[in-house]
């Protein structure tokens, strides 16, 4: 008996230990990442931008200051050291917490990466002073990390003295860079050595990215840069031979010359993708320096573009089989990011000072201002862009469309709430991602597609139209039509001019067109024109609007019924969530699940034995609005009690049934 108790004790204790570890550390294998199991891992990531190192744009100072220490200039100048100070420790706590990690997993996520700045390590003096405030952030966010399961890759985005001339190293011209500087050199080397024995034995640390984007005239043939590497390998491999080393080249990670041959068997080159195409042609130099040097790439940072832009990077990232990071997590009033930040008002107006000067804001308005700002950082307080995360993992390699919203007829149907999917499935627009210099959305506001959408004053939209329309582009929704009849369709439009043309279409059949938008005094005075006496089925169908012949705005289309079709009332869709009794039970070994849904969505009912554990999974797909019915064979399965769960919107329910065999 105690050879057993022994014997289980130690089987508990390893069980403990793997479910604490069970990945080992990521490493180098060949031109692969893989773990301590040997499983390989392609990283998919979020880069934490602006937290540890702001930048102009994502806190909407550019037109004014756009590295950090020319933002925190601008408001110690308003409000002082103290509480200058006081603003930054609250925007670090809240602008990532642990909400933001768990939110990042349950997203489909598994790895982040930490921009971080070096004055939060150590003083840029002689000799520097070592802090504690950038090893208590990376403790924190580990933790979170750990609980989560997902790596952390520490990146040093701004190097003492900054690594390149431009504001996302926080480079100030008035004093040496970290090329121009043996002393900013050496500060670095000793930050990564006391990062590196902090962290040497963690796991869930993915590895170290030693310099975000270089960018310097290194010559020859960037021989500082390659000794600077070196540098800091050897001192990270002097107490640290477990975690892989993320090396970017020069010139915003994109120049790999002088770089090869690697100098460490456990490294991996990383390099940044903005603002061009997603052939293959566009990555192949990398694709030929991972064959020639037997070692594995990383896209350490993309992103800031449209979905369509997004899909077609991760689909050729997966095709190459090259993990990647996203830029940014959050910013403020974004549509490319996963979340928005709201921009206040009493923000606003400290932002119209500093550009247009004036009468100086009070000290005590402006921290009050700041302090809010810095409040709303808070994943809570954020709007979740759900479309930016559809395109990342659910529409690569997927042309399907889903709703964006419950378009329900008779009603209203937003213009900017067609569905979710790819550039050409879910809608049509000419410009729809920036591949050089252009601009794939006038408006910037509310989605990140190609469809351009601006603000709108009219009552009855939802805050939003759509704009810039041009000849060929199409909107698609799924609408769910709850009452077959005849209904007057009334298109809310408004232009400067003549010359725009409408077709409308449900499931490729044209219902009515607009051969003549009018002129309605301009770009938001609004009006209707109604295509009468349209006969719509009942159910769920596909809308197609399409635009034609000059610019006009499009608000939204709204549908009132005029006469109902009584010979198909009896059979209108269901009008609330039901998941029914199966029948017969007990059973054996078949028995009969019904359930009904008023509005179309992801639906998945799933069976479970007494302990909590999915035995058969019975539905796990998208469907529409309607009632539902399956029959569950368990003739695999002993007798016994057993649940049936069904989730599909926000409605869930369980049942039990009994096998008896």
């Amino acid at each position: 008996m105690i050879q057993k108790l022994v014997h289980l004790f130690i089987v508990s204790v390893l069980l403990l230990q793997t479910q604490i570890t069970p990945q080992g550390f990521l490493h180098r294998d060949n031109k692969k990442i893989i773990d301590g199991n040997g499983n390989e891992v392609l990283l998919k990531g979020m880069g934490l931008g602006n937290w540890l190192v702001q930048e102009g744009y994502m806190m909407q100072t550019s037109a004014f200051a756009n590295a950090q220490w020319q933002i925190r200039s601008k408001i110690s100048a308003l409000i002082g050291a103290t509480n200058t100070e006081t603003f930054y420790q609250t925007f670090r706590e809240n602008y990532i917490k642990k909400a933001d990690i768990d939110s990042l997993k349950k997203w489909g996520f598994n790895s982040v990466r930490l921009p971080m700045h070096y004055n939060l390590f150590a003083t840029n003096t002689n000799p520097p002073t070592f802090l504690n405030t950038g090893f208590d952030i990376i403790d924190s966010l580990l933790s979170w990390c750990e609980q989560n399961e997902i790596y952390l890759i520490l990146d040093m985005h701004a190097a003492p003295g900054g690594q390149s001339d431009e504001p996302i190293s926080d480079y100030n011209p008035a004093n040496p860079s970290l090329w121009e500087s043996g002393s900013n050199k050496d500060l670095l080397v000793m930050i990564w050595r006391k990062i590196a024995e902090r962290y040497k034995d963690k796991t869930w640390i993915g590895g170290y990215d030693l310099i975000n984007e270089p960018k310097w005239s290194l010559q020859p043939n960037n021989q500082p840069l390659r000794d600077l590497y070196i540098r800091l390998t050897d001192t990270i491999r002097a107490v640290d031979n477990n975690h892989i080393l993320f090396i970017e080249g020069n010139w915003f990670a994109t120049d790999f010359n002088g770089l090869t041959p690697a100098w460490d068997e456990n490294m991996s080159y990383s390099f940044h993708k903005y603002w061009n195409g997603n052939s293959q042609s566009s990555i192949q130099y990398l694709i030929d320096l991972r064959n020639s040097t037997n070692i594995p790439l990383w896209l350490g940072e993309t992103g800031e573009n449209s979905n369509q832009w997004f899909v077609e990077c991760i689909e050729l990232m997966k095709t190459n089989n090259i993990g990647w990071a996203w830029w940014p997590h959050k910013k403020i009033s974004s549509i490319s990011g996963p979340l928005s930040i709201p921009l206040l008002p009493a923000y606003q107006s400290l932002l119209n000072y500093w550009t247009n000067g004036g009468t100086p804001p009070s000290s005590n308005t402006a921290f009050a201002a700041l302090m809010a700002q810095a409040n709303v950082t808070k994943i809570e307080q954020c709007k979740y862009n759900k479309d930016v995360i559809d395109a990342m993992f659910r529409q690569v390699n997927n042309t399907e469309v889903i709703p964006f919203a419950n378009n329900q007829i008779p009603g209203i149907v937003q213009a900017v709430n067609y569905d979710m999917g790819k550039y050409l499935s879910a809608y049509s627009d000419v410009d729809y991602q920036n591949t050089g210099g252009g601009v794939y959305n006038s408006g910037y506001s509310y989605r990140n597609d190609g469809v351009d959408i601006q603000a709108c004053n009219d009552p009855f939209s939802n805050g939003y139209n759509v704009g810039w329309t041009k000849t060929g582009e199409w909107l698609k929704y799924t609408v769910n039509i709850t009452s077959s009849g005849t209904y007057n369709v009334l298109v809310n439009v408004s232009a400067p001019t003549t010359g725009g043309k409408i077709i409308l279409s449900l499931n490729g059949s044209t219902i009515g067109s607009i051969l003549d938008v009018p002129a309605t005094g301009g770009w938001q005075n609004w009006q209707y024109i109604t295509i009468p006496n349209v006969w719509l089925p009942q159910g769920t169908s596909s809308l197609q609007v399409r635009l034609f012949f000059g610019e006009f705005n499009f608000s939204y289309v709204k549908f009132d019924l005029i006469t109902v079709d009584l010979e198909n009332e009896n059979n209108k869709l269901p009008t609330e969530f039901s998941l029914k009794q199966n029948y017969p039970n007990p059973f054996n070994p078949i028995t009969h699940i019904s359930w009904q849904a008023p509005i179309s969505g992801w639906q998945t009912l799933k069976i479970y034995d007494v302990l909590g554990n999915e035995v058969a999974t019975l539905v796990d797909e998208y469907g529409n609005a309607g009632n539902y019915e399956i029959d569950f064979n368990a003739s695999n399965l002993p007798s016994g009690i057993y649940f049936y769960k069904l989730n599909t919107g926000n409605y869930t329910d369980t049942k039990k049934l009994i096998l008896l065999k």
